[in-house]
């Protein structure tokens, strides 16, 4: 059967490991499920598959110190985790395929929208320069920057705020990650996207499935718009005016 990659469809009981066992062998394990889902649908990943550089980053990140402890024991399971305040973190495979479909490089400075827990962040970190994050729920915003801070993740910066309009004093940037849904790409978020680079998100009816959209910029005026597969991503959420 071919795997769709919904988010919605990564609920499968997961494997009952013990929190003692969470380690190398479970993220592992994780990285071997990613790869299994990009080589069986190559329509939406790409014909190259996802990255070895990228999956080295998941496989050394320890995702479990970036979810409540109460699902820790889920914490290598393909599949989104609640972490409070009604929102999520992503299925692996999602990470990986949006940090693949951003196209990072060692030297880029990248934006990402929507911290959570700072997973994300994480991932984007061990491949890039910089990463500047910004999450709308205080909270959740404030715990990610304590807990990448204390992870040794110097090169990530972490704003608490609406992030439609992006961080213009932190860009221009080569790519951008947006892990929230919404109807439209913020068009300020274009305006700080570097010419060649890229933009990731979710686009579509927030509640409803969305399609992962790759926006390139060709020129300060000009972008190319690519499209892979469905995925179901919580709302964007914006600030009350």
């Amino acid at each position: 059967m071919r795997i769709r990659s919904l988010l919605a469809l990564a609920l499968f009981a997961a494997p009952p490991w013990a929190l003692a066992d969470v380690g190398n062998e479970d993220r592992a394990a994780m990285v071997k499920t990613i790869r299994d889902y990009a080589r069986l649908d190559t329509q939406m990943v790409g014909p190259g598959g996802i990255p070895d550089t990228v999956l080295d980053a998941m496989g050394k990140t320890k995702r479990h110190l970036f979810v409540p402890e109460r699902v820790r024991a889920f914490a290598y399971a393909d599949r989104p985790l609640r972490i409070g305040h009604g929102q999520t973190i992503s299925q692996p495979f999602i990470v990986a395929l949006m940090t693949h479909l951003a196209g990072v490089e060692p030297g880029d400075t990248v934006l990402e929208i929507g911290t959570g827990s700072g997973y994300q962040a994480a991932i984007l970190a061990r491949l890039v320069k910089q990463v500047c994050t910004i999450e709308i729920v205080e909270p959740l915003g404030q715990e990610a920057a304590e807990r990448l801070k204390e992870l040794g993740y110097d090169n990530v910066r972490v704003r608490v705020g609406d992030g439609y309009k992006g961080w213009p004093e932190c860009g221009p940037f080569d790519a951008i990650v947006v892990t929230a849904a919404l109807g439209h790409v913020p068009p300020p978020l274009l305006e700080q996207l570097k010419v060649g680079g890229k933009l990731v998100m979710p686009v579509g009816p927030p509640g409803a499935t969305q399609r992962m959209t790759v926006v390139k910029k060709t020129s300060a005026e000009e972008t190319q718009t690519r499209h892979h597969g469905l995925v179901r991503f919580v709302p964007f959420t914006r600030k009350k005016e």
